[in-house]
């Protein structure tokens, strides 16, 4: 209701300042169209993929490995590996990434 008591219609929000923004055209039916394989893994995957990003990825995969779905798997496990590698350089701040190996070997000491 607006505040004189009236109803709003349809076509009132269409005044509003603020920027009117797109809905995804798909949503849950773009992921439903992908292969049942592409679906399993980006279940488990530790990026938020879309489906058009992960579909794109997962044809050229798909192509680079004639066919194959466990070595497009396997890229796609890989392609998300740098972007994580890369995305923890970004946030971890400057001398994590570049921990000597006696540092990191120290690290995997079992403890006692």
């Amino acid at each position: 209701m607006r505040p004189d008591g009236g109803r709003l219609s349809g076509r009132d929000n269409l005044r509003s300042p603020l920027a009117r923004r797109r809905t995804a055209p798909g949503g849950m039916a773009d992921f439903d169209r992908l292969p049942a394989a592409l679906r399993r893994w980006l279940n488990g995957a530790a990026l938020p993929w879309s489906p058009a990003s992960a579909r794109r990825v997962w044809v050229q995969a798909l192509a680079r490995a004639q066919g194959c779905e466990a070595t497009a798997l396997a890229a796609l496990d890989q392609a998300q590996a740098r972007r994580l590698a890369r995305e923890q350089g970004r946030t971890a701040g400057p001398g994590v990434a570049a921990r000597s190996e006696k540092g990191a070997a120290a690290d995997r000491r079992p403890r006692a």
